[in-house]
């Protein structure tokens, strides 16, 4: 029997586990930045890590900034957090800025530093975009030290997350909830995830593979919460998931009270109101039920400290840490987790240290017996569910009967590479057997864009085509490529082209995988990377009706002296025997090649 002086202990050591996890995260964060920063300009450009040459353009009366370069071949995207200087961002003037829009030579920014513009600003021409980063463990930090002062914490979140407390269920609330998943037309394993979220005391977490409508269940479960006049906060590691939640609550129940927290910028795909402050929005008035989203590190600041939940939903939880989960459970007494461990995990600069600590929250709570797992895919067809089925879900991932037999269409025959648009094969790998690239290749992403030319002139919608790469080198490259060879801007931009990271949760009709690295020594080196798991599973699942690798057969040939990397590394070697195969017929398939090399 533990003694509440040893389970004092084992708290503190818990919650210093968590704490070192955190700076060490934020120390290998700040040198990896100092490093960059002291390489010279050229050379930071080289790496991808700097814009050069930008000059300013506009100041919004947002306060958002315009900038505009003559060339981007850097890794940046909207979201990121950049350095704006004249050169040095060791010197003033160093602004630490978002990146709020990237079209490629066209930039938007944004900042909450106080700034006198009309001062700063009175340069136009030979602005540089570093890349940079906040340090917001202080908040991270208090949060822990909050879990361990505060009764919630003490009581309930730290025995949770340390194996002390398991979830007691309410038996009228679980059949409550099964007669609700069954009027709302739920599949059987959907009904009972929502009832047991629903029903659960304290905690329940809901496995949610690819397409298999763990969105849809949590919209339900936030709708019955706030119908009994919960208040629902809801979170996760990234703006897109808080959007995509709230969207599909938004759709289930239009009438129940809703918003977001949050830059308005952070809000342009969404479908309920966004306020900057809850105590600005309407819901700051009101006694009854309503349902809040917004990140973890919202309820630690000004925009949502001190607003109190009663039920606290993660989204993408396989994403989300532990002492970020902490944060975000502060705000409530009861925690319901949505997510995958066979999906993405969290993203950490110091990969290769922190134990069990570099495990999601949802890593670390799954198999404790007060989890749910959703067996039926709406997504991916009956050949594209049986590879990650095998491989990640022991089996039980199936394609639902709507699914199984679709494939994919095309309103006219393609004109050409109809070899591997073939729909009577749903995946396949187009070897174009080229040696010895690393992050980017030109060949990979001329026959991307050589593929896509091809589909879209059958007259296939742009917005069903997806493409992954990952590298944002890569990812860049084809988007400067479809800009020169797709000139319609509004097709151009239906296309989603970007990394394994972004993509998760996104799904197409047609995903066009590009693999880019065939040199077997540089994916010797990153293999834990290139060829980790989780990414690969994500990779595969964001097709509906047809997936199509680009790639190299010489990737295959990378050795590991490590068991474990040799395993994942011959699951890519399965993935690819497990498709079919249409090798590179530089004739049929050089629209682009011969002119532009």
């Amino acid at each position: 029997m533990t003694t509440p002086t040893a389970a004092s202990s084992e708290t503190a050591a818990f919650l210093k586990e968590l704490r070192d996890l955190i700076l060490n995260e934020t120390a290998a964060q700040r040198r990896q930045i100092h490093n960059q920063w002291s390489k010279p300009l050229p050379a930071r450009v080289a790496d991808g890590y700097a814009i050069e040459n930008a000059r300013l353009a506009d100041i919004r009366p947002n306060g958002q900034i315009e900038l505009t370069c003559s060339r981007n071949r850097s890794r940046f995207r909207p979201g990121d957090i950049l350095n704006l200087n004249r050169g040095n961002p060791f010197f003033q003037p160093s602004v630490t800025v978002s990146l709020d829009e990237d079209d490629e030579t066209s930039l938007v920014v944004s900042t909450d530093a106080p700034i006198a513009w009309e001062t700063a600003f009175q340069e136009k021409e030979g602005w540089v975009l570093d890349v940079d980063f906040l340090d917001l463990s202080g908040y991270v930090i208090g949060a822990l030290a909050q879990a361990g002062d505060s009764l919630v914490g003490r009581e309930r979140i730290l025995p949770l997350l340390m194996g002390r407390s398991a979830s007691g269920m309410d038996p009228g609330l679980y059949e409550r909830g099964l007669e609700m998943g069954e009027g709302l037309g739920l599949n059987y394993d959907q009904s009972q995830a929502l009832a047991n979220a629903y029903a659960a005391d304290l905690a329940w977490l809901v496995q949610g593979p690819p397409g298999t409508g763990k969105t849809r269940v949590l919209a339900a479960l936030a709708h019955a919460l706030v119908s009994d006049g919960q208040r629902v906060f809801v979170t996760a590691f990234t703006h897109r998931a808080i959007n995509n939640a709230l969207n599909a609550i938004n759709a289930q129940a239009p009438d129940i009270p809703a918003i977001k927290i949050g830059k308005a910028v952070r809000a342009d795909d969404l479908l309920v109101k966004n306020y900057e402050t809850f105590h600005e929005s309407p819901l700051a008035e009101l006694s009854g039920g309503y349902v809040v989203g917004a990140t973890p590190f919202a309820a630690q600041t000004k925009r949502l400290g001190g607003v109190e939940f009663d039920t606290v939903i993660f989204d993408e939880a396989s994403q989300i840490t532990l002492p970020l989960a902490v944060m975000g459970m502060l705000a409530g007494q009861k925690y319901i987790f949505f997510g995958d461990q066979k999906q993405l995990p969290p993203v950490l600069t110091t990969r290769l240290t922190g134990g069990a600590f570099r495990d999601s929250v949802f890593g670390c709570l799954a198999g404790r017996g007060f989890d749910d797992m959703l067996t039926e895919t709406y997504r991916l067809n009956d050949a594209l569910t049986a590879w990650p089925s095998r491989q990640f879900y022991e089996g039980m991932l199936v394609p639902a009967p709507v699914a199984a037999r679709r494939r994919i269409a095309w309103p006219a025959p393609p004109a050409r590479l109809s070899n591997v648009l073939d729909p009577a094969e749903p995946k396949l790998f187009w070897d174009l057997a080229h040696h010895n690239n690393t992050v980017y290749s030109y060949k990979e992403a001329y026959a991307v864009v050589d593929l896509i030319t091809a589909v879209l002139e059958t007259g296939f919608p742009a917005e069903e085509i997806g493409v992954v790469a990952p590298y944002r080198a890569q990812g860049r490259l084809i988007r400067n490529l479809l800009r020169k060879y797709v000139p319609e801007t509004a097709a151009r931009r239906r296309i989603v082209t970007d990394t394994v990271e972004r993509m998760q949760g996104q799904e197409r009709d047609l995903i066009i995988l590009s693999l880019t690295t065939s040199n077997p020594g540089f994916a010797a080196a990153i293999a834990d990377f290139f060829f980790q798991p989780e990414r690969l599973n994500v990779a595969v699942t964001r097709p509906r009706r047809k997936l199509i690798i680009v790639g190299s057969r010489h990737v295959l040939n990378t050795q590991s002296a490590d068991p474990a990397l040799q395993a994942t590394i011959d699951l890519l070697a399965d993935l690819l025997n497990d498709c079919a195969y249409a090798a590179d017929r530089h004739d049929n398939a050089a629209q682009f090649w011969e002119s532009d090399w």
